[in-house]
Formats: C-alpha cells, structure tokens, sequence
C-alpha cells in the first residue's frame, strides 16, 4: 500500500499550483479542471531482483498515465533513489502539457524506479529493466504508452524494455519504446535531441529581445547528455561557455572552457571536476555565476525563493524539468530575467522521440539532416506561438506555454466528452 506522503511531493504540489492558476485565467471548465488535476491511471509495482552476490531486492517501481485524451502516453523512465509516485505523477502532468504544446498526438505519462543505477552493475540494471518492464507490461504497447529514457536511463535501457515487450509478443515491436539504439529502430538525432532543442529555443528567445547570442557568456548546470549537448552547440557557435558542473562538482573560467579539451577530460576523468586551467566552485555558487544565459539541466526545484535574487542571467532556459519553483519565477519575474520554461525549452527530445515513432511505424527512416530541420521547425513555430500568447496576454513564457497546453488537452476533453 502506498503511504499518501509518497503521492505528496514538491513537484506536484507546485504543477498542481501551476495548473490552477492557468485554468483560472483560461476561465477553464471546472469540471474539466477537476478532471486535469488527477492522473488517469497509476500503477506501482515491486521489482524482485537477482543481484550479483545471488541474493534477492526488492525495488520500487511507477508507471503514471496523466491523459490520453489526444493520443496514446508518452513520457520518459527514470531511474533515482528519490523518485516517488508524487514525482512521476507531476512528471507525467509536466509531459501532458510539452506534448499538446508541441503539437504531438500524446498524452502524458512517467515512468521512475527507486533506485541508484551507479551502484548497479550492468547486470544488475539489465536485470532490474527487464522485470519492471514486465511488471508494468499492462499499460504499455505502441498505441497505449511508449516510454523513452530520461534521468539514469539510456539507449540500452530502452533497447532491453523494447526485447522485454517484444518477447511477450512474439515479434519485434520497435514503436512500444523511443530513444533505443539505431540498429533497433532508433532515429537519428534522438541523443542530440534535448540539447539541440534548447539551443534552437535560445536562438528565437535572444532574437526577440533584440540580442545576439554569439559571445554571450554561458552557464550550465549538468554536463550531461542534454547539457553537455547545448554546451557544444553553443560553444561551436561562438559562444563562451564559462561555467560547467555534474553530480561531482563545478568549475569555472571567467574565460571560457574549451569544450573539446573539457569533453575529452570527461571522458578519461568521468567528470567535470579537476579540469585543468578551472577553478573549482560548489552546486550553489555554479547558479549564482555572472553569466548571460543559466541553463539548469540536472533536476528540479534547483532555482528557489533562497537563491533566486542572486542569478545574474538574463534568460533562463530550462534544461531539467521544474528547476524553477512558483516562488522563484515571480522573483526572477519581477527582476525582469526570461524565463523559457521546460515544457517549451527540453521538448526537442518529445519532438524527435515522435519522429522515431513514426519512423518505427512506417518502417521508413529519414536522415539525420530532415530530423533536424523539422525538430527546428517545430521548436521555432512553438516558442514564436508562446512568445506571442505571452505578449498578447502581458505574462511571462511560463504561464503562456500552459495557457497554450492546458487549452488543447482541455478541448480534447470537451470534444470527447465523458464516458459513459
């Protein structure tokens, strides 16, 4: 039985809180409301698992369907010691609102496992996937949900949940999983997605300021796939990257770090730390850098009431999900720092895992070059969508891009109307 702490979580009571005022100002049905407020479905599941030394444990598993009101679920799996239902609840709603946003045929759904993937060995994992996969093997298919990695989870643990489920079915099913390897089924520019997304974002955020982005000075918080990814587009396009970190540590230079130098230290290394010609700062001087643009790609609530007067940037693009709490953006708000919230800034990965999934349907694979164009393309459309709600309406991005979600998932409901 599931304690109601573990639905209880910062994160959801803060989506939650977002959801409620955008519906205020939509003037949204309250029926409909009420419906957006709960997830339709949610299962949590225990996971028997072998571990190396032959004995058994036991871990925690969730799948969390918000809606499928515009499609089937899509969402991504994370595997961290602190996830709890309350989290991929919120997750889940987070993904409702990036899907309709972007103009995807998706609902909303997460997926997370209670764990630390560090301290498992490859078995282990593989072991741990394989079960989770087949304990939550009801609620997932390629026209009911389809999971993609997310926090602790890769190419190969999408490509052991998509054997899993093919196993069951005796045939291989490439669309019930995105973001899996190539040689399975992956698409092109999946891994790049997330990054690529922000940069592309950031580009149409600076032009609408009137500014240049080329040799603006560039924080960012997780060196890992989607920051690491923004940080080397970025980087290659002239600007200065002055400040990167990790789970281990953060380092700067007021000057610039090479990011081909830095990308082969983290690669002997295994992190960022130590990097020569550096010096090291801590997690919270790393957010409070001079810097033109902070890109927070590593977990949630890291930007708060404490610390949200002592960014420097002036645009904020949100690399992680909920890195800003309700309380921080009318902070930075009122400071007059632009905000591109998550559901708008890391949607490149949701965009282009609807691509493989399509691609993965057809059985017909596009290049690398078409992925790109069409995820710049939707990402462009989108931010200029919000970007003209926002000044219509006299809000900040945030509150315009879940105006904009909100209101085509709650159409959909008013469309469908309710069963029976």
């Amino acid at each position: 039985m599931t304690e109601k702490s573990d639905f209880d979580s910062p994160m959801l009571r803060t989506s939650l809180a977002q959801l409620d005022q955008v519906a205020a100002r939509l003037r949204l049905d309250p029926d409909i409301h009420e419906r957006l407020r709960h997830p339709k479905r949610a299962l949590v599941v225990s996971i028997p698992v072998r571990m190396d030394d032959g004995k058994t444990a036991v871990f925690t598993g969730y799948r969390v369907h918000h809606n499928s009101v515009l499609g089937p679920t899509k969402g991504g799996l994370r595997y961290d010691p602190e996830v709890s239902l309350g989290e991929v609840s919120a997750l889940a709603m987070l993904m409702s609102w990036k899907c309709s946003l972007m103009g995807l045929p998706y609902g909303g759904a997460k997926g997370g496992v209670r764990c630390d993937p560090r301290k498992l060995s490859l078995q282990e994992r593989e072991n741990l996937t394989r079960r989770y996969t087949a304990e939550i093997i009801l609620m997932i298919g390629p026209d009911l949900d389809i999971p993609a990695p997310d926090m602790g989870t890769d190419e190969q643990t999408m490509a052991w949940m998509m054997d899993t489920y093919s196993m069951t079915q005796g045939r291989t099913v490439p669309g019930v999983v995105t973001g899996k390897p190539i040689i399975i089924g992956g698409s092109a520019g999946r891994r790049e997605a997330t990054g690529r997304g922000i940069v592309y974002v950031l580009y149409q955020a600076a032009r609408s300021l009137g500014q240049e982005l080329k040799g603006r000075r560039i924080v960012v918080q997780g060196f890992g796939n989607v920051g690491a990814v923004a940080a080397r587009l970025l980087w290659n396009d002239g600007c200065l990257i002055a400040a990167v970190s990790d789970v281990k540590g953060a380092i700067w230079n007021p000057n610039g770090l090479d990011l081909r130098q830095l990308e082969t230290h983290v690669a002997e290394a295994g992190t960022v730390v130590g990097f020569p010609g550096a010096d090291a700062v801590s997690h919270t001087e790393l957010l409070s850098l001079p810097c033109d643009v902070l890109i927070p790609a590593a977990i949630g609530s890291v930007i708060h009431k404490d610390n949200a007067d002592r960014i420097k940037a002036t645009i904020v693009a949100e690399g992680a999900n909920a890195p800003t709490t309700p309380e921080a953006d009318v902070i930075l708000r009122e400071r007059g720092v632009t905000v591109i919230p998550d559901i708008l800034a890391n949607a490149g990965g949701v965009v282009v895992s609807y691509f493989e999934w399509v691609q993965g349907l057809q059985y017909y694979f596009w290049r690398e070059s078409e992925i790109t164009a069409r995820l710049q393309e939707v990402m462009t459309r989108s931010f200029n969508r919000v970007w003209a709600l926002a000044s219509k309406e006299g809000s900040d991005l945030r509150t315009a891009a879940l105006m904009e979600g909100v209101s085509r998932v709650a159409e959909g409901y008013k469309v469908r109307g309710l069963y029976p």
